[in-house]
């Protein structure tokens, strides 16, 4: 049996097809580095976070309902209609605590969700530096705390333009059409609606690009990062289209609108975290940017000098020897005396 027929099915596979290689060795390197106990970590302060940034929204409320009983109102009978029955008082009630102390639940979210943020942003560019096959390198604390803050900043900043241009772009564009009457047109909302999509993974794709380029401790160029920030951006919007049929299921039901958001959320959180991390890996072992370990040196050659000691004959046998010698001796001369 040659050693073609020895190979499994899968090892034949992946000599025929680079891009199922390139595959495994994504998976491989993804568990390895421990990609899904990274995805945990940043779940967690991903939901970590969101409790700080409803505090600061509630906050944010408060300042401007104070001052505009009919909006308050409003948003009050909004939240009745929209929760389970008997939730709706308890909510409000909760609002209007929210309201009556919001410099203090302001402030206390503010510092919760710097904390809970940089949490978060360690967390990935840690999982991101594993995935790149980085050193973890021991830090300082204080200046690595102020970079991670810094990108936190930038990582939302970025996501912010990301948004902002794409509502723009459908807003921009619905208001376009309605200037030259086309707004009621199947092939033109059509289009507006593939142009939006377009204008979005645009966006994301530049996002994840500065992510797995700049996030990780110790960056990587941008152009190594060019495919894997395509395949994210891509996988991202699917993600998103599938999250929002399942939250638009599950929210069918009272218990589902209750619980499910929640349920949703974690579940988003994680596969968007799983998600990224095997990007991150998949860009990482591409045959552009393994890099090669140099060969192992020689081992060091060990200098060990070696006595010999002969042993040569005792006093009796060097006797013997010097008898037998004598006797040859003799005999000879003996032989040699009838020639002379």
């Amino acid at each position: 049996m040659s050693v073609a027929d020895k190979e499994s099915f899968l090892t034949r596979q992946r000599r025929k097809r680079p891009w199922l290689d390139h595959l495994v060795r994504a998976g491989a390197s993804y568990t390895e580095r421990y990609g899904n106990h990274y995805a945990a970590a940043i779940t967690y302060f991903s939901v970590l976070s969101l409790f700080p940034l409803i505090m600061i929204a509630f906050a944010v409320a408060g300042f401007v309902l104070v001052g505009n009983d009919a909006l308050l109102a409003e948003m009050r009978a909004g939240i009745a209609d929209a929760v389970p029955s008997g939730l709706g008082e308890t909510i409000n009630d909760v609002v209007d605590k929210a309201i009556e102390s919001r410099g203090t639940v302001g402030v206390i979210g503010l510092l919760a969700a710097v904390y809970s943020g940089l949490g978060w942003m360690s967390n990935l560019r840690d999982a991101l530096t594993a995935q790149w096959g980085q050193e973890n390198k021991q830090r300082p604390f204080l200046s690595t705390m102020v970079k991670d803050l810094l990108a936190l900043l930038g990582l939302g900043l970025a996501l912010a333009v990301s948004f902002g241009l794409s509502a723009a772009g459908g807003g921009l564009g619905s208001w376009l059409l309605g200037l030259v009457g086309l707004e009621d047109d199947a092939w033109a909302l059509f289009l507006l609606r593939l142009a939006t999509i377009v204008l979005s993974l645009a966006a994301n794709w530049l996002v994840f690009l500065w992510v797995l380029s700049r996030l990780p401790r110790e960056r990587v160029s941008a152009r190594s990062a060019i495919r894997g920030a395509i395949a994210a951006a891509v996988g991202f919007e699917i993600l998103k289209q599938v999250f929002t049929i399942y939250l638009a299921t599950v929210t069918a039901s009272p218990a589902g609108s209750l619980f499910g958001p929640i349920l949703g959320l974690l579940l988003f959180a994680n596969f968007v975290s799983r998600f990224l991390l095997f990007i991150t890996a998949w860009t990482a072992t591409a045959r552009e940017n393994i890099v090669k370990e140099p060969p192992a040196p020689p081992p060091p050659a060990v200098i060990s000098p070696r006595m010999v000691v002969r042993k040569g004959p005792d006093a009796r046998s060097a006797m013997s020897l010097v008898g037998v010698g004598t006797m040859l001796g003799l005999l000879l001369r003996k032989r040699k005396r009838p020639t002379e």
